[in-house]
């Protein structure tokens, strides 16, 4: 098996934590049952948004970043994946 590295591309991200924080994350439908917890992140789904994707819709947790793609879509990324995948661009890191 050959190994591939990801090539180096600047994306938009925007970490997610309540109604209104992104334009394309929408709130996940209502429930009342306070025993509804997201099997992700065990918290009430009252508490989460969701976002329309190419491939159908994303439960989004409180905590996950949205990310830009490079053609233009959004999606949501888990905490831990962001940070082993993602660093800020400063001046010092981006010879643009």
């Amino acid at each position: 098996m050959k190994k591939y590295r990801k090539k180096p591309v600047v994306i938009e991200a925007q970490q997610w934590f309540k109604e209104g924080d992104h334009e394309e994350v929408t709130m996940y439908p209502p429930n009342d049952d306070p025993a509804d917890n997201c099997e992700y992140c065990e918290m009430w789904m009252g508490d989460h948004g969701r976002i329309s994707t190419l491939e159908g819709g994303h439960i989004v947790c409180p905590g996950d970043w949205i990310i830009k793609s490079v053609k233009g879509e959004y999606y949501p990324c888990k905490p831990d994946i962001f940070e082993a995948t993602y660093e800020e661009v400063t001046e010092r890191n981006n010879p643009a």
